[in-house]
């Protein structure tokens, strides 16, 4: 048997343990495992009739390889935002260029004038002309569509569930939320002590593009006094009477309010920019600092507008990303060693599982404002906890 993985999408903690879980477990079957680097972008530009090395995009994995890569964060093998089904032509690999295996995309134009290439046709060249048995695909949602849909070309594949953001659907847990929530948690306690002493208001920006998740929970634990998520726009005016309730009520005499980057004012559209990648995805960014500007404004209270960004995903992994990472690279094994693909790890009901690959796009993972959230005071709302999920949405 011979293996390719590959990680796609944003970085994540975990990710290397699971490479490592894998690579090592397949040693001790007899298996070769490659990796395909910087995503999707691997096999897109791995070019099978070039005798050259070709090390940017493929990397061989072995137990000597891997064997301390679990010890840091991100990915040993890169990632990218790279759709090879969506390649736009500016992008594409020059040996690739009118070549019947990128098939341009819409109508059936000159291909010398397409502007969009589906090369699905290329990577499944590719996998063949590497004698690839079955693919591991480590992502998100966009990067485990594009593994369910070479599935569907024939290609063994497994997903396994990975995002900061916990919002991939048909599974209550993905690698990489614990560690979000835990560099969230400390960043908020920490600028409680500028905020205090300055009597301010503090706006603390999260990750979280449609899914309020993270803010959600992070908010949670850290005891802020407001939280605004991604699913509940927000009435400006109602906000700056809370939070100056808040800062009121503190002998300290400040407040906290943590937001998702995907928040919206109400009449308002979310903020975004920059050029929209492979999945169509601009860049998020900058809405703590405009409602930041809005409650000085209609408070009169300065604000200590603070972005998390990269440091909620940066350095290594908690316990917890370190186990599921471990369980999750098991047993998709597991899964091959039985001759079974097409399917996603999986948690649910606190169980180890799996679910149909192609689950990830059947519907979409949010909060459930009804039963989590309070959304005129703007702070979650967990009354009853029986039978939910450990990692509440």
């Amino acid at each position: 048997m011979r293996l390719a993985i590959l990680t796609g999408g944003g970085d994540v903690p975990g990710l290397n343990s699971c490479i490592k879980a894998v690579v090592m477990r397949a040693a001790g079957n007899g298996w070769d495992v490659v990796g395909f680097r910087r995503g999707w972008g691997g096999p897109l530009h791995y070019n099978p009739d070039d005798d050259g090395p070709q090390d940017r995009w493929l990397q061989p994995l072995t137990p000597d390889i891997v064997r301390t890569i679990d010890r840091t964060g991100g990915t040993f093998l890169h990632t990218s935002r790279t759709h090879p089904g969506k390649v736009k032509a500016e992008d594409m690999p020059e040996f690739l260029v009118g070549s019947k295996n990128a098939v341009p995309n819409g109508d059936m134009f000159a291909l010398a004038k397409a502007d969009m290439f589906d090369c699905t046709p290329h990577v499944l060249a590719v996998v063949d002309a590497l004698k690839i048995d079955a693919l591991i695909a480590i992502g998100g949602d966009d990067t485990l569509s594009y593994a369910a849909h070479l599935h569907d070309q024939g290609l063994k594949v497994v997903a396994i569930p990975k995002t900061m953001d916990n919002d991939v659907y048909g599974t209550d847990y993905c690698i990489g939320f614990s560690t979000a929530i835990t560099r969230s948690v400390d960043a908020i306690t920490a600028l409680r002590t500028p905020t205090g002493s300055h009597e301010r208001i503090a706006v603390i920006e999260l990750f979280g593009r449609n899914s309020g998740q993270t803010s959600l929970i992070s908010g949670y634990l850290a005891d802020a006094d407001r939280t605004l998520i991604s699913e509940v726009p927000v009435n400006m005016d109602r906000l700056a009477d809370l939070v100056m309730a808040d800062r009121n009520a503190n002998p300290s005499h400040y407040a906290v309010v943590v937001l998702s980057e995907g928040a919206t004012i109400e009449g308002g559209d979310i903020i975004e920019g920059g050029q929209a990648d492979a999945y169509g995805h601009l860049k998020l960014g900058g809405v703590g600092q405009h409602m930041g500007d809005i409650l000085t404004q209609k408070t009169g209270v300065a604000t200590i507008n603070q972005e998390l960004a990269y440091l909620m995903r940066a350095g290594p992994p908690d316990s917890l990303d370190r186990m599921v990472a471990t369980i999750f690279a098991n047993l998709a094994m597991q899964h091959l060693e039985n001759n079974q693909s097409g399917v996603m790890m999986a948690l649910r009901d606190g169980n180890y599982t799996t679910v149909p690959a192609n689950t990830c796009i059947q519907g979409e993972k949010r909060v459930d404002v009804n039963e989590l959230y309070d959304p005129l005071a703007y702070r979650p709302s967990v009354r009853y906890a029986l039978n939910k999920p450990m990692f509440l949405y």
